[in-house]
């Protein structure tokens, strides 16, 4: 579009590139107690950059997470707490479990929910296999 003058008229807007949506599934709600809750496929292996997302993403009727834990030293650094949505998340880290890497995430008073971590690296179909199976069992895909 140009003016009278023959100059170009205003920008059209910019658009900004949304962020990245958690990638989650979660188990259906069973009385079944279970060893994992659900599965998260990260984008990164930046904590900081990740966890605000997936709490964003948990079910609305889960409590506010106040602790999370991941197993695994594929994390990069972290700090004692971050902020996310205005209250305080505690991180810490254990690398000394066996077994594959998960997030434990606690709220005091209301309970604990322990996530499969995929790693970000994991190939598209599998990993979105592993999340669909979750989803509609509640148990993990075989490898």
């Amino acid at each position: 579009m140009t003016t009278a003058r023959g100059s170009p008229g205003p920008a059209p807007p910019r658009h900004h590139t949304p962020p990245p949506v958690a990638r989650l599934a979660i188990a259906p709600h069973t009385d079944t107690v279970r060893c994992i809750d659900g599965v998260w496929w990260p984008h990164s292996v930046d904590l900081l950059a990740e966890l605000p997302e997936l709490l964003a993403a948990l079910p609305f009727d889960w409590p506010r997470i106040t602790h999370a834990t991941v197993n695994g030293a594929a994390w990069c650094a972290l700090p004692a707490h971050i902020l996310v949505e205005g209250h305080v998340v505690r991180l810490r880290r254990t690398t000394g479990r066996p077994g594959p890497d998960t997030v434990c995430l606690v709220s005091p008073g209301h309970g604990r929910w322990d996530l499969l971590i995929i790693p970000p690296e994991t190939p598209e179909p599998e990993a979105v296999h592993m999340m669909a199976e979750m989803a509609r069992t509640g148990e993990l895909a075989p490898a």
